[in-house]
């Protein structure tokens, strides 16, 4: 059985971690840097790190801190933010990162993914979705639609169906990000979370909303995810790596455990 991951989010503003609520607000609250190492150390199973107003700004992710962070990590480590290119992409696996994680551009430009894919392998390919529920319609007909530059543009793309397209160009894995539950710790969007599982074969990212390690156990079970993205509960002291291990164990959830 395969097990399921918990994965600490270090959103990045300006070299600084940084959180926010429905990706407005955000705070600067730590070092990227001190955070990943510590999760590392408590059993995180992957860290992924997003370069969170990359593309917004049309400008290239900041190397140094992920070569910073890779220093001080030895679990596979995902970056994303303003990658829009192979070479883009190159870089980034360069500076340490295991995967690269593609959203904006990949919508804008599909073939990135297949490109990346050809390249790189489909296991270094994730695709990041950032989506917002909004009413049914022959456009959108499960109701999710794909937002792109950090939930500034609405592009009246069916996630589901960007989905399943993904997959088809070739990504590894999807990270799935509601907007509405971003940052809430009111627990996961799971029935976005189990649409795009349901569609697709490749393993699914569960995120936004997690608050406590319950919603995480809702995610890799209801929702159908192969992981649970966390942040809030982590980053504020809430609970522990090994806290969210610890209770997802003790209810069944077959995870890696290190101690």
């Amino acid at each position: 059985m395969l097990r399921k991951r918990v994965i600490p989010c270090l959103d990045v503003r300006n070299g600084k971690l940084t959180k926010g609520i429905r990706f407005a607000g955000n705070e600067d609250i730590g070092d990227p840097v001190e955070s990943a190492r510590r999760y590392y150390e408590e059993g995180a199973d992957e860290i992924v790190f997003y370069d969170i107003t990359a593309s917004a700004e049309a400008r290239g992710i900041f190397l140094d801190v992920v070569e910073r962070v890779a220093a001080q990590i030895f679990i596979p480590f995902s970056v994303g933010g303003g990658i829009a290119s192979v070479e883009d992409m190159r870089a980034v696996l360069l500076a340490g990162a295991e995967k690269v994680s593609v959203n904006s551009a990949a919508v804008k430009n599909p073939q990135l993914i297949s490109e990346g894919a050809a390249a790189f392998g489909s296991q270094a390919v994730v695709v990041g979705m950032d989506v917002l529920a909004v009413p049914v319609s022959p456009a959108i007909p499960s109701g999710y639609e794909i937002v792109i530059y950090g939930g500034r543009k609405r592009m009246g793309l069916d996630a589901v169906a960007w989905a399943r397209r993904c997959q088809e160009l070739g990504a590894g894995e999807l990270c799935v990000n509601s907007i509405d539950a971003d940052g809430t710790r009111d627990g996961y969007e799971l029935r976005l979370t189990r649409a795009i599982a349901d569609a697709v074969s490749i393993p699914v990212i569960a995120s936004g909303g997690a608050g406590e390690p319950r919603h995480m156990l809702e995610a890799v079970t209801t929702g159908g995810a192969s992981a649970a993205l966390i942040a809030s509960i982590v980053h504020y002291g809430q609970y522990s790596i090994r806290q969210c291990k610890a209770y997802l164990a003790a209810h069944g959830a077959p995870v890696r455990l290190t101690w």
